[in-house]
């Protein structure tokens, strides 16, 4: 597999709330040399109107979703979005999708959660053929444009996207987490999102899955950006911050998703934590967040974050780095903006 040479750094802005305060950051976060901010959507405020507001406030940093469901949007609307927040942020943006789960998409959107990888594959050529300004032609097995006769009145035209886009490709992450899913990631996209990675294990559970992409990759597009997630803070007394970082993995690996349907759970026992991950579910579906956050292990919070004294922290990084990470996306697990900003700038300092 052939990925990027250098680390770079970024990071989340949380969906949940202080959007605007969060932008602000983001502007120190761009003086202190952080490359890119990702905005996730998921059943919250959308990602792309905030995305608008920050290419306004910034100037050089990245922007991007991470993600955006491909359910959600027509393939069409996705590629006149990107190409949007594009021209908006003078070429800054990358386009970050992903599936989400079926509690999600059926819950509150209300659309079946079907055909994942099919799906993805015609998105992302969709996208490419927009933003190229063909004249959009496609007969895929989920997505035939223009709609055909007999599904519709029959006056669909093939029409090209009226504006000029700022890059006739904008890069597409996708976040995935199943074999396949990783393979065709591999395979069609410029960057891949895994969530909670575990670096010496990375090879073991996406290795092969990497490799097989890979060989179907086309040359044009580059090494893959490997844009991993992980919660950050440096310094000598931080170890108790590991506990800050647990409630998002009991949610994740307990809740997101039914019994049998957890990608994340899934995850988790194949990093070997199998036993763990059954008793963190258990909890949290009958209710005990608290003892599903209490129940996830220190070990499992300290390999997929980067937390402790600065040297900790470089051993971390050289062990990212030989696992073939391109991209930190941190959350600062910070008591205030200026920790945040010190927290991400000394770990810029690190990478460089």
């Amino acid at each position: 597999m052939v990925y990027n040479s250098t680390m770079r750094t970024g990071i989340f802005l949380s969906y949940a709330g202080g959007f605007k305060e969060a932008a602000d950051q983001v502007v120190e976060l761009e003086k202190v040399g952080v490359d890119i901010a990702l905005v996730a959507e998921a059943y919250s405020y959308d990602a792309i109107s905030q995305l608008g507001y920050l290419a306004a406030k910034t100037s050089t940093i990245e922007l991007g979703t991470g993600v955006v469901p491909i359910y959600t949007r027509t393939p069409s609307l996705l590629a006149m979005t990107a190409a949007g927040v594009d021209y908006v942020s003078d070429g800054r943006f990358r386009l970050g999708i992903g599936t989400s789960g079926p509690q999600v998409m059926e819950g509150f959107h209300g659309v079946p959660f079907d055909a994942p990888l099919g799906r993805t594959r015609e998105v992302v050529e969709i996208c490419r053929q927009v933003w190229r300004r063909e004249d959009v032609n496609y007969t895929g097995k989920h997505y035939q444009l223009p709609l055909p006769a007999d599904r519709g009145t029959g006056l669909g035209k093939s029409l090209h996207l009226i504006n000029n886009p700022v890059r006739e490709r904008i890069p597409i992450t996708i976040a995935a987490l199943g074999p396949k899913n990783v393979e065709l990631t591999a395979e069609i996209a410029e960057g891949w999102q895994p969530v909670f990675y575990y670096p010496e294990k990375a090879d073991d559970v996406w290795g092969d899955a990497l490799r097989a992409g890979a060989a179907k990759r086309d040359p044009e597009l580059g090494p893959l950006d490997v844009m991993v997630s992980a919660s950050l803070a440096i310094g000598d007394d931080v170890d108790d911050r590991l506990a800050w970082a647990k409630p998002q993995l009991a949610l994740y690996i307990g809740g997101m998703g039914a019994r049998g349907k957890n990608f994340y759970h899934n995850l988790a026992t194949r990093y070997g934590f199998g036993e763990v991950a059954d008793h963190i579910q258990d909890l949290y579906l009958a209710g005990k967040k608290a003892e599903a956050v209490a129940a996830v292990p220190d070990e499992l919070v300290r390999n997929v974050s980067l937390v402790g004294p600065t040297g900790f922290v470089k051993e971390r990084l050289a062990a990212y780095t030989e696992a073939g990470v391109t991209t930190l996306l941190v959350h600062p697990l910070a008591t205030s903006d200026a920790e945040t900003v010190r927290f991400c700038e000394e770990l810029v300092s690190l990478t460089r």
